[in-house]
Order: C-alpha cells, then sequence, then structure tokens
C-alpha cells in the first residue's frame, strides 16, 4: 500500500514539475550553445536545477553527432554557426491515471537570425533580428496564443499575438531575453510508446539585445 502511495505522489508531483519547467538555449556569439532545464525566471540554483538530471540527451535540429558535454546545470555542444534549435520529449515521464495520462515536449531556439521554423512548435521572429514575433505551429502562425516575456533583469510579463498570430514586444534594455509559450493538444495521443490524452507542448526563444 506505501509503495502505491509513494508512487501516485510521485506522478502528482510530476505534473507540477513538468509544467512550471522550460528548456531554453542560450549562446555567445558563435561559441558552443548551453541547454537549460529550470524556471527561466527565476535564479538558477547552484548546481543547476533540481530537476537537471532528467535532461539527458536533447536533440539538436538539424541531427547533430556532436558530444554533449554535462556541465553544472546545463549541458554544452558545439553548434554551427546561426540559430540553434533543440528538441526533447525525454525530459518528464508521462504522469497521471491511465486513460488521462498526460505528457509534455520541449521545443528550445536560441537566436533570431532566421524567420523559419524548424520544429512542431517554434517562437520565431517576423524579419530576422525584428522585435516582432510568432508562434508557429506545424509552420502555421497561431493567433490568440499567449507568449510570455523574461527581459534579462527577470522581469516578466504576458502578451497576446493578434489575428495574424504575431505580436510587436517594447523590448528596452539591453541583454538576454526569454520568450516562452505553451499550446495544449488533447486526443487519443502518444509519447514516448504511452497512451496520453494530453500533450503540453513548450517553447521558448532565447536571443540577445545588443
Amino acid at each position: 500500500m506505501r509503495r502505491l502511495t509513494m508512487a501516485a505522489a510521485a506522478l502528482l508531483l510530476a505534473a507540477p514539475a513538468a509544467q512550471a519547467h522550460e528548456l531554453w538555449v542560450e549562446r555567445d556569439g558563435t561559441g558552443p550553445a548551453r541547454i537549460y532545464l529550470g524556471e527561466p525566471g527565476e535564479a538558477l540554483p547552484e548546481g543547476g536545477d533540481p530537476e537537471f538530471e532528467k535532461l539527458k540527451a536533447p536533440r539538436l535540429v538539424p541531427a547533430s553527432q556532436a558530444a554533449q558535454v554535462r556541465k553544472a546545470g546545463y549541458i554544452e555542444v558545439a553548434a554551427p554557426a546561426g540559430d540553434v534549435r533543440v528538441v526533447d520529449d525525454n525530459v518528464f515521464d508521462p504522469w497521471g491515471e491511465d486513460g488521462k495520462k498526460e505528457g509534455v515536449i520541449y521545443y528550445a531556439r536560441a537566436g533570431r537570425a532566421e524567420k523559419a521554423a524548424a520544429m512542431p512548435l517554434e517562437i520565431a521572429p517576423g524579419a530576422a533580428h525584428a522585435d516582432s514575433f510568432l508562434l508557429l505551429r506545424d509552420g502555421k502562425a497561431v493567433p490568440g496564443a499567449k507568449l510570455t516575456v523574461i527581459t534579462p533583469d527577470k522581469w516578466s510579463k504576458s502578451f497576446v499575438t493578434d489575428a495574424q498570430g504575431q505580436v510587436t514586444l517594447p523590448l528596452k534594455e539591453k541583454g538576454r531575453y526569454i520568450l516562452s509559450a505553451t499550446q495544449e493538444e488533447k486526443g487519443d495521443l502518444a509519447l514516448r510508446g504511452q497512451k496520453v490524452a494530453t500533450l503540453y507542448h513548450i517553447a521558448t526563444l532565447t536571443f540577445d539585445r545588443r
């Protein structure tokens, strides 16, 4: 009985952890990419987020054979010049009751040099290096979507995309910005061989304003 209770408690804890956490990528110039798991609006704990151990092998898009090196709180990987994209559906196991299970897939991008999207869910600039952004789902702009912005000083505010799926942000400070958005999908779905009823698709975009 106790074992079952502990297992149920673990599933209950997984839900808020998965939905509160995000995957994001940072990069300085053309240096290696740093892949983080955590809550970007909060200061990163020393040694990384408590859930960091669950970030095991994020996939670069396009696929890359470059070695991934675990550091204190992030994974470092060499990447070609240009915007960096990462997908990971293997961070948190599906949680919840059978028939009502939920799961999460993360999509992260660093850089706003390219207008095009290459992942199923992606935040992209309206034009290269623009302060306007679109949330693209399967290549199509999503109107009425909430986009959260975290500024270099950790100030956070939410905006909503217009009828064309675009929003222009009042970016004033210099430094690193993180944008995030979540799309919920319901149905007869699957995640890593397990049936799920709900999938949370969570996307981030990180860029520097100079």
